[in-house]
C-alpha cells in the first residue's frame, strides 16, 4: 500500500510538471507518457483539483487562478475586466491545443477570450476581425492571419492593415518582417519550427544518420521555418542538404500513393535512411506505404515526424517534433495583459517558444542500445 501511495506521487509530481510546463494537459496524453490507464489520470486530476491545485476540463486539466503572479493579480483586481479576441484558422487540427492554452491563461488572469475561427483566408481574416472591432467589445487582440503574399492584396498590405487596428495586437505563430511601416511594430509569438527542425536533424544524426531526407507540405506557413532549420543543421553538420520534397503525401489523397513511392525509391538510390516529414498524417502514410513494401521501421528507414498531434498512435509509435502549441497561446495572453495594463510603456516584445523532441520507436534502430 505504502508503495501505492508513493508512485500515485510521483505520478501527480510529474502531471503537475506538465502542466506547469505547458498550461494545460490531456488526459489521453498523460495516459500514454506515464503508461497508466486513463482512468487513472482522471482519478490523478480529480484528487488534485480537490486539493486545489489544477482546474479539470473537459479532456484534461490546467492551471488554477490561485497560481498566478502578482502581476497577473493585478489584472483580475483591476475595475474593468479585459476582453481578448482570438482570431485562429482553423478549429480543429494544431490551434484547439493553442486555444486551450490561451484560455487556461485567461482563467489565471480573470480575462475573457472571444474566439473566432476563420479558414487559411486572407478576406475571411479581415471579416472576422472586422466583427470582432465593430462590436467594441474587445480591448485587445491575437491574430493568426494569412500572410503568404499572393498577389495584389499580398502580405504587407495585410500587415499595414493590423498594424493601423485601433486595439493592440499580437500576431501567434505568425512572425512579420524584423521592421514593419506601421505606426507601431507588431508584436508576435510563435514556436521556433527552425530550431526544432533543426534538433530532429541533430537526433538522427547522432544515432548514425549521414543522409537525411525532410518532406515538407506543401503550402503550410511553417514550411518556410523547417526548411530554415533542415538548411542550417545540415551545414553544421556537414550534411548534403538537397533531399528537399514540398508535396503533402496522405494515402487518402489520390495520386499520393505515387508520390510516396517516387519518395522511397529515392531514398534507396541515395542511401538515405532517415526523413523527417511534416505532418503526423504524411508521416504515418509513410510508414504505412513502407510497410506494405516491406521496409522496416525503423532499421531500414528512420522516421521522425512534426507536430505530434498523433505521432503515438503510429505503428511503431513515432518520434516526433513538438511545437508547444498551448505554451504559444498561454504566452501570448499573458503578452497581451501586460500590454494592456501598461500600455506603451511596455517595449514591443517577439517571442520564440522552443519545441521539444519526444523519441519513440520510430528513429531507434533495433539493437543499437540509444
Amino acid at each position: 500500500m505504502a508503495g501505492d501511495r508513493l508512485f500515485a506521487l510521483q505520478r501527480r509530481e510529474r502531471l503537475m510538471d506538465e502542466l506547469r510546463q505547458h498550461g494545460a494537459v490531456r488526459v489521453r496524453e498523460l495516459a500514454l507518457m506515464l503508461e497508466v490507464s486513463e482512468l487513472t489520470v482522471r482519478r490523478d486530476i480529480a484528487a488534485l483539483a480537490d486539493r486545489g491545485l489544477l482546474t479539470k476540463v473537459h479532456g484534461g486539466a490546467t492551471l488554477p487562478a490561485e497560481t498566478d503572479s502578482a502581476p497577473q493579480r493585478r489584472a483580475r483586481a483591476g475595475s474593468t475586466p479585459f476582453t481578448i479576441g482570438m482570431v485562429v484558422p482553423s478549429l480543429d487540427y494544431y490551434w484547439p491545443a493553442i486555444v486551450t492554452g490561451a484560455r487556461a491563461a485567461s482563467v489565471a488572469l480573470g480575462v475573457q477570450i472571444q474566439l473566432r475561427g476563420s479558414s487559411y483566408d486572407r478576406a475571411e481574416d479581415r471579416r472576422q476581425i472586422s466583427r470582432l472591432i465593430e462590436a467594441k467589445q474587445v480591448q485587445g487582440l491575437l491574430l493568426a492571419p494569412s500572410l503568404e503574399a499572393d498577389g495584389a492584396d499580398g502580405a504587407d498590405e495585410m500587415i499595414d492593415w493590423i498594424g493601423r487596428l485601433p486595439v493592440p495586437t499580437i500576431l501567434v505563430e505568425r512572425q512579420t518582417p524584423p521592421w514593419t511601416p506601421t505606426p507601431r511594430q507588431l508584436e508576435w509569438v510563435r514556436s521556433d519550427h527552425a530550431l526544432g527542425l533543426e534538433t530532429a536533424v541533430r537526433h538522427l544524426h547522432e544515432h548514425g544518420h549521414r543522409r537525411i531526407g525532410l518532406v515538407l507540405a506543401n503550402g503550410s506557413p511553417t514550411s518556410t521555418h523547417l526548411a530554415q532549420g533542415w538548411l542550417r543543421a545540415c551545414a553544421e553538420l556537414g550534411l548534403p542538404g538537397d533531399f528537399v520534397v514540398r508535396e503533402s503525401v496522405a494515402l487518402d489523397i489520390p495520386g499520393h500513393r505515387h508520390i510516396i513511392e517516387e519518395i522511397l525509391l529515392r531514398c534507396r538510390r541515395s542511401r538515405t535512411t532517415a526523413l523527417i516529414v511534416h505532418s503526423d498524417q504524411d508521416a504515418m502514410s509513410v510508414a504505412q506505404y513502407a510497410a506494405e513494401q516491406g521496409i522496416a521501421i525503423p532499421d531500414d528507414l528512420a522516421l521522425v515526424s512534426y507536430d505530434d498531434e498523433v505521432a503515438q498512435l503510429a505503428e511503431p509509435a513515432m518520434t516526433a517534433v513538438r511545437p508547444p502549441k498551448a505554451r504559444v497561446g498561454r504566452v501570448a495572453v499573458e503578452m497581451m495583459v501586460s500590454r494592456l495594463l501598461e500600455g506603451k510603456r511596455r517595449p514591443a516584445q517577439r517571442v520564440l517558444v522552443l519545441p521539444e523532441l519526444i523519441i519513440r520507436n520510430s528513429s531507434l534502430r533495433t539493437g543499437t542500445g540509444r
